[in-house]
């Protein structure tokens, strides 16, 4: 275990602790904690040593002998801010229910956490709790036709779209704070009317069905899409087929 990176063994608990005293009941749960409590309030851009060693009552370079730095820091953040996935605890529920359970709150974790699928990706998933989230997925379709594969892109596909939709709405709440719903509409409105017919014509039938203004305001893309993700797996998990 030694060649992996610090990170992760971080994230994985395999990194000693510190045994001398850095502080009243300084911990590296508890600076998470802070840093967590930190960027909801203030977003992302507030996180620094200082202003969190400030927030704990401790010198900043106390903090490093709990985290290398901030951005091991924001990765034990993240791993951190997923909490527990729902578990499919009535054996009655379908995959598909499951499923769009486990989106849903996805969704909903992010949405309390704003600054969490915002973050870079820089690897694949492979903390403790991504992969909790993961198997927690792949456990609801284990008993489908898809093939192990097949569960792994799923899943992926799904996590994928759920951090998409989850910066979209995050983004168009902020736009619509600071400059207000109305101003926020009417600027989507003004721009369609830049829409030239000649030059996007397939773009131009949308603004004149009036879907291009009332979209980002007035329809429910996340469910609308989820369900067509769902019906797409639900063709693959019920049906055998060879070949991807």
């Amino acid at each position: 275990m030694d060649q992996l990176p610090r990170t992760l063994r971080v994230l994985w608990d395999l990194e000693p602790k510190p045994t001398r005293s850095t502080g009243p009941a300084l911990s590296r749960e508890r600076i998470v904690r802070a840093a967590i409590e930190l960027v909801d309030e203030q977003g992302m851009d507030a996180l620094s040593m200082a202003r969190l060693a400030e927030r704990l009552g401790c010198a900043t370079m106390s903090l490093y002998r709990h985290v290398a730095s901030k951005d091991e820091l924001q990765a034990v953040m993240l791993d951190a801010g997923l909490a527990e996935p729902p578990r499919q605890d009535d054996p009655n529920d379908n995959w598909r229910a499951g499923l769009e359970t486990w989106a849903r709150t996805l969704l909903a974790v992010y949405l309390r956490h704003p600054w969490m699928p915002r973050m870079e990706i820089t690897g694949p998933p492979l903390s403790p709790g991504q992969l909790g989230w993961l198997e927690a997925g792949l456990v609801l379709l284990h008993d489908t036709a898809l093939q192990p594969i097949e569960r792994m892109s799923v899943m992926l596909l799904v996590a994928g779209y759920v951090r998409t939709e989850a910066t979209m709405a995050i983004v168009g709440d902020e736009v619509r704070r600071d400059v207000g719903p109305d101003s926020a509409r009417e600027t989507v409105e003004q721009v369609a009317k830049l829409i030239d017919p000649q030059r996007f014509p397939a773009l131009s039938e949308i603004v004149e069905s009036g879907a291009f203004t009332s979209a980002p305001f007035d329809f429910d893309h996340f469910t609308y899409g989820l369900r067509l993700i769902l019906d797409a797996i639900a063709v693959r998990a019920n049906h055998q087929m060879t070949g991807p």
